[in-house]
């Protein structure tokens, strides 16, 4: 909008001139006015020009940096789900995390049915259908981590000294049952600093299926269970072309 206003007033502004010109400048003086006008048109020209590219040199400037951050979320959320999976929780100590995947193992189970015999009482035996869980073994929890930056995966990417922020809390999903989650973020002001103010103020307010919803880049949530990302399906493609390998 704010360009379309820019090119309208140029344009009126240029007629404007140009009857001025052809009505009560001396032909003497239009030579002069005649350079004063081409750099004036150049100028526009580079404004407009400015004008169409700012938007979309931010755009792959804030693809580009999301991209990095995201990867690094993605890291926190595969440890944070580890960290649950073997201890029925999760934690906000970046450093337990860090070590956890270090030192830490998943149990291998194995699921059998097993028939036992039940008496019923009054002479009556009947068989009965049980679920058996048995632990088989143990693997490194680090393997699901192999040739991944796992140890600075809590640093902003571009950000020098800055780390995700990390919190736990407790969600009531049904009535009487609280169920545990986690949010790791990282407000866009920062990672966008240096960018064009009015362009990161529209970034932080996006609610667009296909854009990075609200003020923070974010996985996971303190107000609901889930330990997805609020970034679009986009930023995924390439753990989906991997898994297709």
């Amino acid at each position: 909008m704010n360009l379309l206003i820019m090119i309208v007033a140029a344009v009126a502004v240029a007629f404007v001139i140009a009857v001025l010109v052809v009505k009560f400048l001396p032909l003497k003086l239009r030579p002069v006015v005649s350079i004063v006008l081409l750099a004036l048109a150049v100028f526009l020209v580079y404004k407009i020009y400015n004008g169409v590219m700012a938007p979309i040199n931010f755009d792959k400037k804030k693809v580009k940096v999301y991209s990095e951050v995201i990867e690094n979320l993605k890291l926190i959320r595969d440890a944070e789900v580890a960290y649950y999976e073997v201890n029925g929780t999760y934690t906000k100590d970046k450093k337990a995390l860090i070590q956890f995947i270090d030192t830490a193992k998943y149990a291998i189970t194995e699921t059998k049915t097993v028939v036992e015999k039940v008496n019923r009482g009054g002479g009556i035996i009947e068989d009965v259908e049980r679920r058996v869980i048995d632990t088989t073994g143990y693997e490194p929890v680090l393997k699901d981590f192999k040739n991944k930056d796992y140890k600075n995966m809590f640093k902003v990417p571009t950000l020098s000294g800055k780390e995700f922020e990390l919190e736990v809390g407790k969600v009531e999903k049904v009535q009487g049952l609280e169920v545990p989650v986690f949010q790791a973020r990282i407000d866009k002001e920062s990672v966008l600093k240096g960018e064009d103010p009015s362009l990161v103020k529209i970034e932080k307010e996006a609610i667009q299926s296909d854009e990075v919803k609200g003020p923070y880049i974010s996985v996971g949530s303190l107000n609901e269970v889930t330990t997805g990302g609020n970034w679009p399906p986009s930023y995924d493609k390439n753990d989906r072309a991997k898994k297709n390998q």
